[in-house]
């Protein structure tokens, strides 16, 4: 069989959803088809439950992490811009998605409607396709209609002053750690992260596990007792004591 490149695992990935991406790299340590990239409740390597996706209509994205951190103008750092973000997306493989940890004070960090329309028509132009936030953006109706998703805590409509404090440095994002250049898969169900050299790997096995699945839920949704279904689960984690 034709050797896939990593623009078409990729794509493959979209095939599936975000939940078994988790499966395999790292929920369940003891599956034979899961690489134990993590330990799953110490490492952070998901989101959590204090973002959410903003168009669950575009299904599953998946791209390499660009990262950048924004917080409040500092009179002693202005080196850097938004145009630095956008060079460093331009200069990522492609597809990417920005990872923005929002650091601003509590009193406002819910109310930076921080990446809007301009941001993100700019993001698109030079190959992003999504990004996930710790905090809210805005113009969500007039960024609809350009199919890029968006993983944040909510949304608000305004903002102050604000400035790019790093980028591609090491970020924290809702539970979620993420170095520059890992691979991200989202969906309406969170992100999850995993280091770039293991594509091929997880995209095998969450091919092999999906197959796994289906096979096992086709039998349940067959069976009449509850026999029959503690017979199907035995050995997996669902029925183990």
């Amino acid at each position: 069989m034709k050797k896939l490149t990593e623009r078409e695992m990729l794509l493959a990935l979209k095939d599936f959803d975000t939940p078994s991406i988790t499966n395999v790299v790292a929920t369940y340590p003891a599956n034979p088809l899961c690489l134990g990239l993590y330990n799953p409740w110490t490492e952070n390597w998901y989101t959590d439950q204090t973002v959410r996706c903003m168009y669950p209509e575009l299904g599953r994205t998946v791209g390499y992490a660009v990262t950048c951190v924004y917080g409040l103008p500092d009179p002693s750092f202005k080196r850097l811009t938004f145009m630095d973000v956008i060079d460093a997306l331009d200069a990522s493989p492609k597809p990417t998605i920005l990872v923005l940890e929002q650091r601003f004070p509590p009193a406002i960090a819910g109310k930076v409607g921080l990446s809007g329309g301009n941001m993100t028509s700019a993001m698109k132009a030079v190959g992003c396709v999504g990004v996930v936030s710790n905090g809210p953006s805005r113009d969500i109706d007039e960024i609809r209609p350009m199919k890029f998703q968006y993983i944040l805590s909510g949304v608000t409509p305004g903002h102050g002053d604000m400035a790019v404090q790093a980028v591609n440095v090491p970020v924290s994002v809702a539970g979620m750690d993420v170095a520059p250049g890992e691979i991200i898969h989202m969906d309406e169900d969170g992100a999850v992260k995993f280091p770039a050299g293991k594509l091929e790997a997880v995209l095998t096995n969450v091919t092999a596990l999906q197959k796994q699945e289906a096979e096992r839920i086709g039998r349940v949704l067959k069976a009449t007792s509850a026999a029959e279904v503690r017979a199907i689960f035995a050995g997996q984690s669902y029925a183990k004591k």
